[in-house]
């Protein structure tokens, strides 16, 4: 079960941190950047909403997540052609239509297959992690001793890895959503508690949007080298795998709600302290440990907040929701917000953006967010 968290959070890793750096070595501007790495979220909004509603109306969840890793792959090799810029967010889009399928869907799977002990979810997602920083440290090796433009040939590999994961997942009839529930979806979102929840998850995501898109650049032009920024990267998502596995516990002690909102509160924090004071390594260690909360506490709130709210008869659809207005609408908005603000004063300034966003994130999870049925007596 662990075995596509791996391999799928391996190719994020390998691409995540060092793409920006690519285009950046290609000669696109940082407006280009920014557009590009929005596609990355963009097809977020539509993908997993397609692929969940497949996934739900026919239970084949595992041969979608199976389709998705080869077809992915396969668009992935436009990148070797060298495109310009719209041929290269072309190859972009279609590759990411296919590739942001997998993890939604697998989201699923991997829920119902733990059942009723959905506490072992931390444990089990935490290989993703494990795949993560070993990419991203390994791969901000290797590009000490060869140039930028061998990334994508870097990242072949590890496509293969999901196809061959995706291969050994067990292929089994999953649960099937009936055909006539009118309304039923619709009355889900509409709760002022689930409308909160993705509002709070957009701003979430807007504030990430300096982070993923240019973090890298911020750091190499504060002098530091290739494998001290995958080291950082690492760093963050080691912190990550220690909350999950400790998560369980968590959940006993706090509620979802004061989880979120403590997690909002250090994430803020984070964004400030990238923001001001990136060239004092103490400082931006202890900032790279805040990802526990940014992103390994929100996350797996969220998980949490969907399968309750959502159930089985809609769990597909409420995690491709999730994807499409989280990730997708609000890493791409925050990808974009950053690109003008990165053009017009600095790298720094975006990341008081992102602190910004918090901040509204902050005030809507206080008043409207309420936490899911079974925490909702949690101290």
């Amino acid at each position: 079960m662990s075995n596509l968290y791996f391999w799928f959070f391996a190719l994020l890793g390998a691409m995540l941190p060092y793409w920006s750096l690519y285009l950046e070595d290609r000669g696109f501007s940082y407006l280009q950047i920014a557009a590009l790495m929005a596609t990355i979220q963009l097809t977020k909004i539509v993908a997993p909403n397609v692929w969940g509603w497949l996934g739900d109306r026919t239970g084949q969840r595992v041969r979608l997540v199976r389709l998705g890793s080869v077809v992915g792959a396969i668009c992935f090799t436009g990148v070797f052609l060298e495109p310009g810029f719209y041929g290269l967010m072309l190859v972009m889009l279609a590759f990411t239509f296919f590739w942001n399928a997998i993890l939604p869907l697998y989201e699923v799977i991997t829920l119902q297959g733990l059942g009723k002990d959905r506490a072992r979810y931390g444990r089990v997602r935490l290989w993703g992690s494990v795949g993560f920083i070993a990419s991203v440290a390994l791969v901000g090796l290797i590009l000490e001793y060869l140039p930028l433009e061998w990334l994508p040939a870097i990242l072949m590999p590890l496509f293969f890895g999901i196809a061959v994961a995706a291969f050994c997942v067990p292929s089994r009839q999953g649960q099937i959503r009936p055909q006539t529930e009118p309304g039923g979806l619709r009355a889900i979102v509409m709760q002022s508690t689930v409308l909160a929840f993705f509002a709070m998850n957009f701003l979430l995501q807007v504030s990430h949007g300096a982070y993923y898109t240019f973090f890298s650049i911020h750091l190499e032009s504060l002098g530091y080298d290739k494998f001290s920024v995958g080291l950082l990267w690492s760093l963050g998502v080691a912190a990550e795998i220690v909350l999950f596995i400790v998560m369980h516990r968590v959940f006993r002690r706090y509620s979802a709600r004061t989880i979120a909102i403590g997690a909002l509160v250090l994430t803020g924090l984070r964004w400030m302290l990238i923001a001001e004071y990136s060239a004092d390594v103490p400082i931006l260690v202890f900032a790279q440990l805040l990802h526990a909360a940014s992103y390994g506490a929100l996350h797996a709130v969220s998980v949490n907040y969907i399968h309750s709210y959502f159930g089985h008869q809609h769990h597909g659809q409420g995690q491709a929701l999730y994807s499409g207005l989280t990730y997708g609408a609000g890493g791409a908005v925050g990808a974009w917000l950053s690109g003008l603000l990165v053009e017009w004063q600095g790298t720094a300034l975006a990341f008081w953006g992102s602190a910004v966003a918090i901040g509204m994130a902050l005030m809507i999870a206080a008043i409207w967010l309420r936490s899911p049925p079974e925490y909702a007596d949690a101290h």
